[in-house]
């Protein structure tokens, strides 16, 4: 299948198992910095002011969040607590579990505001 050419078709292309939980997921990181644009990069949903802010996406199993692996390590006890898989800058989210939306929101909001404050760089 080809690769979406923007957010809204990414969205529209979701599997009936995957639509309802990544929508939620969409709906908390675009709350997060509703002044970012939508942007397809890497295949997938991403976020921008100046900067790429995170990335979402979807797969069979789980979607991930992906914001920098600095944002991430400032969660790490938070993270650690709830037991989800996560590499260093990437957090999974099987699809039959209630998102932690509370700890999305805060890190999504962090992220923003390190991009904001101290134009903070996507690897960074």
């Amino acid at each position: 299948m080809p690769k979406a050419a923007s957010v809204a078709e990414y969205l529209e292309r979701l599997p009936p198992h995957a639509a309802g939980p990544f929508r939620e997921l969409y709906e908390i990181v675009k709350a997060a910095a509703p002044d970012a644009a939508e942007v397809i990069k890497w295949g997938t949903p991403a976020f921008e002011l100046r900067r790429i802010l995170y990335s979402i996406s979807a797969f069979k199993d789980h979607m991930n969040f992906v914001p920098t692996t600095k944002t991430l390590s400032e969660f790490h006890d938070e993270i650690d607590a709830l037991g989800w898989d996560r590499t260093k800058g990437i957090l999974q989210f099987p699809y039959d579990k209630p998102l932690p939306a509370d700890l999305i929101r805060r890190i999504a909001e962090r992220r923003a505001w390190d991009v904001r404050e101290n134009d903070a760089r996507f690897g960074v």
